[in-house]
């Protein structure tokens, strides 16, 4: 106890407060305390519900406070003040213990259990058929209650289960039997993240090869368009070939005429998947949990596997990463290059590390990437890929030297086409100027995080073709230093020109109607 704690005491048993000094002194200089026993016994060791609760009452009357109340009698501080507010409102009659049965009636009566006997005479209604069955005539009574009391009466009479009919099993209508069979692309959209540059949803584009689960490209987006899905889809093309079919569902870019035109000159046949049957769809399944990430603070990502309904015909094993921990890391991202980083990790760890639906083959390869192996798709020529991706591309007029401005840049085209409007083609990391069928040069290009402006550009190629200009040069090339790459000034902003009111001006007439003579 404290000693003002002792000063009340002494106030509430002799009706006179001492100082807390007078307190300090007695304690220092006084005799021992004469009594060497307890005055009340500990709660617990209490029989008497009564007598334990009037202790409590008792020492509170004789100034102790909550807590060296709940000390002495060994017990907590919730049960003292339970039991003085029992004091207070009850008296007397508040410390005996009281029943804890219910008191209110019960909702079920034998005429309702029995009524429900009745009606699970019908082996195939559940709980809520119960519920809406009994309140149809006036009986309320919740589905949880109707399941219970259906419980105890089956283990009463013996009474099996039902079991809901068996469900046909579906059939995977892309499952690849080999390699390069189905390609599986989708987006996911990011909505929550804390890149303050970016006003809207991130997007998660990714190329799947069904049959060994490998993630063959995939990117991160600020925009789900034609031109970001034909890059993903332009990166997985050069490294593994063409499948025999792409399969996505019916967004508008998968269907867009510059896809469906490279899809007809790579002769890639376009599936799609059933309206609202996403399970169809191997990168849907994958895209609904990949981004749900668990990383710990040592960045390392952790996966556990688990396996599709059987009423998917076959166990179509994915990976399930962690929800929580996933979103926590988006809402934490403040930077674009973080978010490529953690992209790019994730991809290398899921293609390399052991998948479940291939734990059972005999050959010892169990990761996607040692699945696929070498093993690629239909090859093209360098350049029939490139005139096939030609549909990603931009046109711009050449100025009188026969430069093209693209994205705060100068490019040498063909200073004898000035003038006229060159074609610009952009190919994963190549851009290259054309007119007609010929080019005139191309540039190798690095884009920045937001895919939108260039980082740099060089290792220029000028090409022969006959739109060369006539005119000999003014100088011999050794002479002067000549730069095909130049780096230009940002646009400003464009002026605006304030609108005034409409002025209407006669103009007098030019000849005279008449002239005297």
């Amino acid at each position: 106890m404290s000693l003002r704690e002792i000063a009340e005491i002494c106030e509430a048993r002799f009706h006179r407060r001492p100082s807390h000094n007078s307190v300090k002194m007695v304690l220092a200089s006084g005799p021992p305390p004469s009594i060497q026993m307890r005055r009340f016994p500990r709660f617990d060791d209490t029989s008497d519900p009564a007598q334990r609760r009037h202790n409590i009452v008792q020492l509170h009357a004789e100034g102790w406070s909550i807590t060296s109340i709940a000390e002495y009698l060994g017990t907590s501080r919730q049960t003292v003040y339970a039991t003085l507010k029992r004091w207070v409102n009850e008296g007397v009659k508040g410390l005996d213990d009281k029943s804890r049965a219910r008191k209110a009636p019960r909702v079920v009566t034998m005429e309702i259990a029995n009524e429900i006997r009745k009606k699970q005479e019908n082996p195939l209604i559940g709980e809520w058929r119960m519920h809406a069955a009994l309140l149809q005539e006036g009986i309320k009574v919740s589905p949880r209650t109707c399941g219970r009391i259906m419980a105890k009466q089956r283990a009463l009479y013996g009474w099996d289960k039902p079991k809901a009919p068996p469900k046909p099993k579906k059939e995977m209508p892309f499952k690849a039997s080999r390699r390069h069979k189905y390609w599986s692309i989708d987006i996911r959209y990011i909505e929550h993240h804390q890149l303050p540059n970016i006003k809207g949803p991130i997007y998660v584009i990714s190329i799947l090869e069904n049959f060994s689960r490998m993630l063959l490209a995939s990117a991160i987006s600020e925009k789900q368009d034609t031109a970001a899905y034909l890059r993903v889809l332009a990166k997985a093309l050069r490294n593994y070939g063409a499948p025999e079919a792409i399969v996505t569902d019916g967004g508008g870019v998968f269907y867009s005429n510059r896809a469906m035109a490279i899809y007809e000159a790579l002769d890639i046949r376009k599936e799609r998947i059933d309206p609202r049957q996403s399970w169809q769809n191997y990168i849907e399944a994958h895209l609904y949990v990949i981004w749900n990430l668990n990383v710990s603070e040592n960045c390392q990502i952790t996966c556990i596997m688990w396996t599709w309904d059987d009423q998917r015909k076959e166990q179509f094993h994915i990976i399930n990463v962690q929800r929580r921990m996933g979103d926590w890391y988006f809402e934490t991202a403040t930077s674009w290059e973080d978010l490529v980083a953690a992209h790019n990790k994730w991809v290398l760890d899921y293609n390399y590390q052991k998948h479940l639906a291939h734990e059972k083959r005999e050959d010892g390869r169990h990761s996607p990437a040692e699945v696929l192996g070498w093993v690629t798709g239909k090859q093209f020529e360098p350049d029939y890929m490139y005139r096939a991706f030609s549909a990603i591309c931009e046109t711009r007029r050449l100025s009188k030297a026969g430069y093209a401005r693209f994205r705060d840049f100068l490019l040498y085209g063909e200073r004898g086409l000035a003038g006229k409007k060159a074609l610009i083609n952009i190919f994963q990391d190549t851009l290259a100027l054309e007119y007609g069928e010929h080019p005139l040069a191309k540039y190798s290009v690095e884009w920045q995080p937001d895919d939108k402006h260039l980082l740099w550009v060089g290792n220029p190629r000028l090409y022969d073709h006959p739109y060369q200009s006539p005119q000999l040069a003014l100088w011999p090339p050794q002479a002067v230093e000549w730069f095909v790459i130049l780096q230009a000034a940002p646009y400003g902003p464009r002026p605006r020109h304030k609108r005034s009111g409409q002025v209407i001006v006669m103009q007098p007439p030019l000849l005279l109607e008449a002239v005297e003579s």
